[in-house]
């Protein structure tokens, strides 16, 4: 019987790959064990099953940094993740890396990200018991959540990358972040999202007239150049030429890089992420989501009447209703607060 697709791909991973990249063959498998698909190593499985669920498509409605912007070519959720995946993969190559992993990985990382960007996290954070994140609602939403409540059953290995991949305003770099992630492909996807994101929120607050290039701090620009491609081209260089997987343990980046790249975010977040141009808007759009908390929270009954929420045995409504909330589109919450909150005209039928 000749060898399957998913076995000669699998063989050609064990000739190619780095002897420490994670290897499809090699997972640690599901939760729950699967047949081996014919064709499809496990790792390309898991992002095909990404790429077509719902909470994957819904990305395309949520904020990125502007809110509901007048124009078309400004970044939202999904292609913030498409970027990410293209400067992820191009380590992961040059690093002899597993591709597919790091694409399933990026594929899933935001998924539990809430409408409105970080400012209706913040108000979830501050609202629900436990706090929120958006990391672990994106694993909660591949492991409970996505088709219809069974769960997407993704390796081991993709979802510690999505667990690992969040690193807010602290370490970039896994290394001294006390953090431990299964494989060098997550590390991959902790700083290819950053560098994805610093530059394309530039590039966005540029085309929004908020600042321009020459606004950077001079060793910013000095360092990793001054055009949004330069930029780019010189990260992505760097973590390939500083990454010494046959010596060193983690993915890395050189120091003078690694300090430009701080530098630079915490230039867009006095600039552009708590610009008060920026931030007038979201507390608006932060009374829509405390508006919808509270009036999900008053009646169970009346939620599953008129929106279809259940709560899951074993669990609570306000878990119930911060599912409902985070899985929101923008527009969805501002059609949900309108249909809720404005009253409509009277008027005999």
């Amino acid at each position: 019987m000749p060898p399957t697709i998913r076995a000669m791909l699998e063989e050609q991973e064990a000739r190619t790959l780095h002897p420490r990249a994670a290897r499809s063959a090699e997972s640690r498998g599901r939760d729950l064990p699967e047949p081996q698909d014919d064709e499809r190593p496990v790792y390309q499985r898991d992002r095909d099953r990404l790429l077509f669920c719902k909470s994957f498509r819904r990305l395309a409605g949520k904020t990125q940094v502007f809110l509901a912007p007048r124009g078309d070519h400004y970044r939202n959720r999904l292609t913030h993740t498409l970027e990410v995946a293209q400067v992820g993969r191009s380590i992961a190559r040059a690093l002899r890396l597993n591709e597919m992993l790091v694409e399933a990985m990026v594929m899933g990382h935001d998924l539990g990200h809430t409408p409105f960007g970080h400012a209706g996290e913040r108000v979830l954070a501050e609202s629900v018991s436990g706090g929120f994140h958006h990391v672990l609602q994106s694993v909660r939403v591949v492991e409970v959540l996505e088709r219809d409540g069974q769960g997407l059953n993704l390796t081991a290995e993709v979802r510690d990358g999505i667990l690992r991949h969040s690193k807010g305003r602290g370490n970039v770099l896994m290394q001294g972040s006390g953090t431990k992630a299964m494989t060098l492909e997550a590390e991959v996807v902790r700083l290819a999202d950053v560098i994805a994101y610093v530059n394309h929120d530039l590039d966005d607050a540029v085309r929004a007239g908020l600042l321009t290039d020459a606004d950077l701090p001079a060793e910013v620009r000095r360092t990793l150049g001054e055009r949004h491609s330069k930029r780019l081209s010189t990260l992505i260089g760097d973590v390939i030429a500083n990454s010494d997987l046959d010596r060193a343990t983690h993915i890395e980046l050189s120091p003078p890089v690694h300090a430009a790249l701080l530098m630079l975010r915490e230039f867009l977040y006095a600039r552009v992420y708590e610009n008060p141009e920026v931030h007038e808007e979201f507390v608006k759009a932060q009374r829509i989501l405390r508006d919808l908390l509270a009036w999900c929270l008053e009646d169970a009954a009346r939620l599953e009447a008129r929106h279809g929420v259940v709560v899951r045995a074993g669990e609570t409504l306000e878990r119930a209703v911060t599912d409902f909330l985070s899985g929101m589109t923008d527009r969805f919450a501002l059609s949900t607060w309108e249909a809720i909150f404005v009253p409509r005209p009277w008027s005999i039928v």
